[in-house]
Parts: C-alpha cells; structure tokens; sequence
C-alpha cells in the first residue's frame, strides 16, 4: 500500500491559507475560516473520487460510493485560539489517503463540527450529535464573546439549528470508527515508536466559576472597602490549581478568564474563568469538584464577592473497542516490525464519543515536543504515513 509524506505534505499545505496568523491557527466553528476548510474537505474529497454530504449537525461525510456501512476515518478541522496545524487536520487528511490508497474497502471520510468547542465552549459537538449524546437546548442558547448564541452562528453558516435532532439517523451508516491523531505528550517519543495506540480515554469536567464584585478605584479604595473579582478568582485558580500537584493525581487547569471593565486603575467587578478537570477515574474528579465548590464559595465569601458555580461540561472515561485494538496492534507490528505500546489519553476526542455508540480506535502520531494546541506541535509526516499504512492494513482485515 502506497501513501506518502509527500502526498500527505501537499493535502496540508492545501489548507494552511486558511487561518493561519502570526499567533497560530485560528479556525473556529461557524465562521468565515469554518467555511473555507469546508471548501478544502469538498476539494479533497474530489480528488479521491467521494461524495460530500454535510449531516444535520453540520458534520462533513465524504461518502463512498458503495452501499454502508462504511468504516468511518477522520477527524475535526476547527481549531482552539493561535492552534497548531496538525491537531485535527492531520486525522482528516489521513482519511483521504487511506481513502486514495485503500482498494475494496468502502471508506467515508468525516470531518466533526465544532470539535474543540473553543468559540462556544462545546466540545465534541459534532460526534455527539452524531450520537444523540448532545443536550440540544442547552447549547444552542451558548453565546460568544460578542453575545452571538451558536443557534446564530450555525444558521450563518448555513446549517439549520432545528435539525440537528435527527443527526443519529447518520450512525448506522458507519460499521466502526477509527481517528488518527498527533501525540498531544511526549509519550509515544519515549517509548521509540513512531505510532501508540490508545486503550481508554481518561474523564474530563470543566467547570464555569462566575465572580461578582464591585467595580472602584484602584488608588483611593482601602483594602477592607473592597469587593475585588480578580483577588478573588486569583485564590480560586490557586486552589484549583493544588488539587493536581501530586504526580499520580488529576490534570487541573485554569486557561481561560475574562475581566470586566479589566483596567489598569479599576477594581474588577466580574471575573469568569474555566477550570478543566482530567483523571482516570470520574470518582475522584466529581469529588474535586465538590471540594472546589466548596473552597469557591468560602474565599468569595471572604473577599465579599458573589460566586456563582456551574458544570460546563462533562465526559466519562471511555475505553476503546478491544477487537479493533488487537487488530491495530498486530497491524503495526507487522507494518513495523516491531511492538506498540497502548497508551490512556487524557485529551478529548470525537473517537472516544463515537466508541460509546460503534466500534472505535484511535492512533497517536509521534511528537517529539510533546506540544500542542500551540503553533510549535510538530510531527514527522512520515510517521503519518504509517500509521495511515497501519489503520488500512488492520480495516483490510477480515473480522473474526
């Protein structure tokens, strides 16, 4: 089976027009920058002979044209804020060359919508409409930071908010799934391989804390006159912050806030930040949610400040199917000649939405950094390669 670096290389750098800036990758859902990756999945899915079809919740399929279910290969193309180039997209590229190179196996291509949740703060929000696993209300009264609700934007984008209830009819066509992806650590580098496959994916909780004080000024207000947002949402972060000091505890993370009026001689009086939450077991994550809370609560009081606490969003662990796994596994031990570990990954994936419905896998590429979601994520495209070699190689396979 033939699929190269280079053909690899110049499906990508078909892309990079599109949203790249001096800070990096900026492709968020529903937007100018959605739409022209959109024109990049039309024209790939042109080059290897599929049909487009874009799903109710504004999923893009590249179809076969043999009967399904089809084996699904894929990935997302939207990105965070000043992303790198690799994370999602190389998953979809991947698809169109297994697609290419694959003969006999019927292969639908998929890009999932909104899978980093970065504009709206929803995560995985394609696979899991896909799966009837999004709570459609809810979201769609989710605004930006420019107060456009995600119904707005979806219908800007030309996909009608009202019809993503009927986005599982999609499923069935699908007899299994698999999503190749850039290591997001360093651990298949260590190991020495160029590919891992991933056995499970670890929980995730993030959390919405809202703090409400007051704004006044900086010089002439005394300490004890103060209901100050920031003070208080600098003890929240820290707290948060202790919970995963330990080696073997959970992943904590506080990357996003925002400050009003956020000046440089005022008092802030409204803070929201997001706190991420990731472990193995969910257990100890909805403890340390309740210890968080509890720890928010006291140190609002305490700054005379109102906290207000909310669930943004929640994902249970999933392990991946052990059948395709095994199949994977000897894949690339022939294809290599050597063994690959399998690896718990603690990053969130539309794979692992879609394993708790079909059939799932997921391979990681190797990144010598170990970064990502940053413009210096890297990996060797030749490396992708294999692992594409190793995905089609193990779908070939007849089922026991």
């Amino acid at each position: 089976m033939s699929i190269s670096a280079q053909s690899l290389s110049d499906r990508l750098a078909d892309l990079d027009p599109v949203g790249i800036t001096a800070s990096g990758v900026h492709r968020l859902a529903w937007t100018a920058e959605d739409a022209a990756c959109r024109a990049w999945f039309e024209r790939q899915a042109s080059s290897v002979g599929l049909r487009v079809e874009r799903d109710p919740a504004g999923n893009l399929w590249a179809c076969p044209q043999a009967d399904p279910p089809w084996w699904g290969i894929g990935s997302h193309l939207d990105s965070v804020r000043g992303g790198g180039r690799f994370d999602g997209p190389l998953g979809v590229a991947c698809g169109f060359e297994i697609a290419a190179a694959a003969s006999g196996l019927p292969v639908a291509v998929i890009s999932f919508a909104d899978e980093e949740g970065a504009r709206f703060n929803t995560p995985t929000f394609g696979s899991k409409a896909l799966t009837g696993k999004l709570d459609v209300a809810a979201v769609l009264e989710r605004r930006d930071e420019h107060g456009i609700t995600i119904a707005e934007a979806m219908r800007e984008a030309g996909v009608n908010p009202e019809t993503i209830a009927a986005a599982p009819g999609g499923l069935p066509r699908l007899q299994g799934f698999c999503e190749i992806h850039i290591d997001q650590c360093q651990d298949v580098a260590k190991a020495g391989v160029p590919i891992a496959i991933v056995s499970a994916l670890a929980g995730r909780m993030r959390l919405e804390v809202e703090l409400r004080g007051q704004a006044d000024h900086a010089g002439t207000t005394p300490p004890h006159d103060r209901h100050d947002a920031l003070a208080a949402a600098a003890r929240v972060i820290v707290a948060a912050q202790e919970h995963g000091r330990a080696a073997s505890g959970p992943r904590v993370t506080t990357a996003r806030m925002l400050i009003e009026p956020n000046a440089a001689t005022t008092i802030a009086s409204h803070v929201r930040l997001w706190v991420d939450f990731r472990d193995r077991e969910m257990e100890r994550l909805e403890r340390l949610r309740g210890e968080l809370e509890a720890e928010a609560t006291a140190i609002a009081r305490r700054e005379r400040v109102e906290a207000t606490i909310e669930l943004a969003s929640r994902s249970e662990g999933q392990e991946f199917d052990s059948g395709l796994r095994s199949r994977l596994l000897a894949a690339a031990r022939d294809s290599l000649g050597q063994p690959v570990p399998e690896h718990v990954c603690f990053a969130g994936h539309d794979a692992g939405v879609l394993a708790e419905r079909i059939p799932a896998a997921m391979v990681l590429v190797r990144n010598p950094t170990g970064v990502s979601h940053s413009p210096a994520e890297h990996v060797s495209l030749e490396d992708a390669a294999s692992a594409c070699a190793v995905v089609a190689t193990a779908l070939e396979e007849p089922e026991e």
